[in-house]
């Protein structure tokens, strides 16, 4: 498999998993309406895990562009890749949102309020004020982009200390991203939706806006550019700290 083609696939399986909780939770007469945070949470955090399981040995699963270009920034990742890496997220992001819809169909045309159909798609916040939904996403992805500097592969050291043998973790290696993803939804998920990544917000707003959903009412693009360049701004942030 190559990388642009794990990258797609993996940031599909991630929103297949992310924007179908949000349709579960929120949507009319679904079996899991109502059924809360920790819920939502959940999914996204093992959204994360399959993807990362799926792209993982072939692309390194950023599966975000702020990821990507803080990678970059950090010196671990070649510019040169970035680009396409985002392309391939955009994409899978897009796929995964448009497949999340033909399943919930028959939902979203039982569903009467446009927000709550706008919501399984996209981030808001639930108190408009630029700056401080600005930082809020900015602060969410600084902790995802410094861990995630720090997870590294296991290695069992001798006890002089002079040679090491690397044990390989497999799909074990997805959760601490899995979980990093899991804690910043429950702590720092509440004033905005935790986009903490530009496809994720922005690739589903596209499919909102020309899927024919009956009663969907505005995307609301004045919203986009806070999880579009605040994610990209904690990454980068992120990423010269570590570099310091």
């Amino acid at each position: 498999m190559s990388p642009f083609i794990a990258e797609l696939l993996g940031t599909m399986l991630l929103i297949i998993m992310g924007v179908g909780v949000c349709a579960n939770v929120s949507l009319s007469k679904t079996k899991g309406n109502g059924a809360g945070w920790m819920v939502v949470t959940t999914a996204w955090a093992l959204g994360v895990f399959i993807g990362v399981v799926v792209a993982g040995p072939y692309s390194g699963a950023h599966l975000n562009p702020a990821v990507s270009i803080g990678l970059a920034i950090g010196g671990v990742f070649p510019w040169c890749d970035v680009l396409a890496y985002i392309v391939a997220q955009m994409l899978g992001a897009m796929l995964g949102a448009f497949l999340v819809w033909i399943v919930y169909k028959d939902h979203f045309d039982a569903t009467e309020a446009a927000e709550t159909k706008l919501g399984v798609f996209t981030t808001s916040a639930e108190i408009k004020h630029p700056v401080i939904n600005f930082l809020t996403e900015v602060v969410g992805t600084f902790v995802l982009m410094f861990v995630v500097f720090y997870i590294t592969d296991g290695e069992i050291t001798w006890h002089d200390n002079t040679s090491s043998l690397p044990v390989g973790l497999g799909s074990i290696g997805a959760i601490p991203v899995a979980f990093t993803v899991w804690v910043i939804g429950l702590s720092l998920g509440g004033p905005t939706g935790y986009a903490i990544n530009p496809a994720r917000d922005l690739a589903p707003r596209i499919m909102h806006a020309i899927l024919p959903i009956k009663g969907k009412g505005s995307s609301h693009w004045e919203y986009v550019w806070i999880p579009i360049l605040a994610p990209i701004v904690g990454a980068a942030i992120a990423a010269v700290l570590f570099r310091i």
